[in-house]
């Protein structure tokens, strides 16, 4: 049995630096049992003719609404997650999931206010934390999004600049609905994009929306005995004509991001290869899990007792992981979501 402690990290050492220009972020390639310090601008050279990188092009939306109880101001916070009965984002739809902060002000029939925009009233209570609202807007909802939104940065980001908010968006962002972003992709830039389309490398992308899914900290005992939430995703079907072809090529897949891994080897795992079309996944990776589709991930460092941790420690060893968490922490590498990133390799018997 897995215990969750087992991916504990010492949280004093893990200092967040401020965030560094996109590409010129580090980069610590994890290759067999060797780890090797680079920038992430060198990632063209670090990948091969003929891999296929996969990019998840899912928008951040401005999901954190801050308004002021009715009856009595207290300032109150919601954060839609998706709409109330679909995981796929629609901005026509006024019943939506969110996480409640304080929950305990906001409890069934409870009515927030925000500004002259509009308000929410709370229709049910879930579990951990987590409300049914109902909108009643007096602008669209994306115009409502706009003017009382904020983007969704981690608690451990204390600059809520504008800067900071911009930031926190990939530079190829196309699709709305996420309320996390997928973090390994913030390295990218534009031009780093081309350099490694001029290497002979295939940039296929799809959208997986980021949620509780990915971001939820684990907090039962044991791995077993925590609830993976479900995300959706959408795989066109050139991007899957065009992964078929190279797990058939037997060419290298490169995942940018832990959400492309979940999307790609969720999708194997339902249909036995990838199928295009809108799915929903709470694949819950571990040790101990056979990739079928993935042969190389691009990822940042991420927090103690996460999701993201167990999965990175399946895809290449817990001890091997572990052991280049400590070399960064050594190395004065940033961790979370605006830090540095790692590229790496499977290892053989990884558990």
């Amino acid at each position: 049995m897995l215990a969750a402690y087992d991916y504990a990290l010492p949280e004093e050492l893990i200092a967040q630096h401020p965030a560094p220009q996109r590409d010129e972020s580090r980069l610590m390639v994890l290759d067999c049992e060797n780890a090797r310090h680079h920038h992430f601008r060198d990632l063209p050279e670090l990948l091969n003719p003929g891999d296929v990188l996969v990019l998840n092009e899912t928008r951040v939306i401005a999901a954190r609404l801050l308004g002021q109880r009715i009856d009595s101001g207290a300032r109150v916070e919601l954060l839609l997650l998706h709409p109330a009965r679909s995981l796929r984002y629609d901005c026509g739809a006024l019943r939506w999931t969110a996480l409640a902060r304080p929950a305990r002000r906001l409890r069934t029939g409870a009515r927030v206010a925000f500004g002259e925009l509009g308000e929410a009233t709370v229709i049910d209570e879930l579990e951990e934390g987590i409300r049914e609202v109902e909108l009643s807007l007096r602008v669209p909802f994306e115009e409502f999004l706009a003017e009382a939104g904020r983007m969704p940065l981690p608690p451990y980001i204390h600059d809520d600049s504008a800067e900071a908010q911009e930031r926190y968006q990939t530079v190829f962002a196309r699709l709305p609905g996420s309320v996390a972003a997928p973090t390994a992709s913030l390295h990218f830039t534009p031009e780093l994009l081309a350099d490694i389309e001029r290497r002979g490398v295939e940039i296929v992308r799809l959208s997986l929306n980021v949620g509780l899914g990915t971001f939820r900290p684990i907090t039962a005992e044991t791995v077993d005995q925590h609830v993976m939430h479900a995300e959706a995703y959408a795989i066109e079907p050139a991007a899957a004509a065009a992964l078929e072809q190279a797990r058939r090529q037997r060419r290298r897949i490169v995942a940018a991001g832990t959400t492309v891994v979940r999307a790609l080897e969720g999708n194997v795992r339902s249909y036995g290869s990838i199928e295009a079309g809108e799915h929903t996944t709470d694949l819950f990776i571990t040790p101990g899990f056979h990739f079928r589709v993935v042969g190389a991930l691009i990822t940042n460092f991420h927090l103690p007792r996460s999701t993201l941790l167990m999965l990175v420690s399946a895809f290449t060893g817990r001890e091997r992981i572990l052991h280049a968490y400590a070399r960064a922490i050594d190395q004065r590498y940033r961790f979370y979501s605006f830090g540095d990133a790692m590229l790496i390799t499977p290892s053989p018997g990884a558990e």
